[in-house]
């Protein structure tokens, strides 16, 4: 066996988890339309919560979550430092899901799986700087953005630096993939939690 073999295997794994688009079946399933064709057209919870079916965006929360959690256990069984390879696979699954020609969501939810996976004290750092955000401002975009910076820094504090660079990379991707939300904070345009995205 190539030394490349278990880490590209990891990777596939996660990233086939990670293309699962949740949201996208989930709305479908009961009859809420094509999610690609509502508010900002993204598969995530916050624009599932867009078609007013709150427990359909509490579904594809957990469920995007669970992929995370989910690629990451599996990683880890097959072998040491496996856990996050397949973790970043399943979070760049999200974001670019096979399934919906490589255009996905961005990433928050899938993020807060895989850092409970690997640290649940990271993943309730994540988890209480998102909901802290979101609660103060009622802004999903400024909780997501929050809690992805907040993942490397907690690790850093628990003393995984291998783990804080890995989330590093993953937090100034989710900065990219918000790239509109940022414009639209910047110009006091970004909608709140229950508005309509522009």
């Amino acid at each position: 066996m190539q030394p490349w073999t278990m880490p590209a295997i990891a990777l596939l794994i996660g990233y086939l988890l990670g293309s699962i688009p949740f949201g996208v079946i989930l709305t479908k399933a009961f009859g809420a339309g094509d999610l690609r064709q509502i508010g900002s057209g993204n598969i995530g919870a916050t624009n599932v919560l867009r078609t007013g079916r709150k427990g359909l965006a509490a579904g594809t929360l957990l469920l995007d979550a669970l992929k995370g959690v989910a690629a990451v256990l599996i990683g880890a069984r097959l072998g040491h430092d496996m856990a996050l390879l397949a973790g970043a696979g399943a979070f760049f699954g999200h974001l670019y899901p096979i399934w919906l020609r490589f255009k996905g969501g961005k990433g928050v939810a899938t993020m807060l799986g895989v850092c409970l996976a690997l640290d649940w004290r990271v993943g309730v750092a994540y988890a209480l700087v998102w909901l802290g955000g979101m609660a103060v401002l009622r802004i999903s975009s400024v909780g997501g953005m929050a809690a992805a910076v907040a993942a490397p820094i907690a690790a850093v504090a628990f003393g995984d630096r291998d783990m804080a660079i890995a989330l590093a990379i993953l937090a100034a991707v989710v900065l990219w993939k918000h790239q509109d939300n940022i414009r639209r904070l910047i110009a006091g345009t970004e909608p709140r939690i229950g508005q309509t995205s522009a």
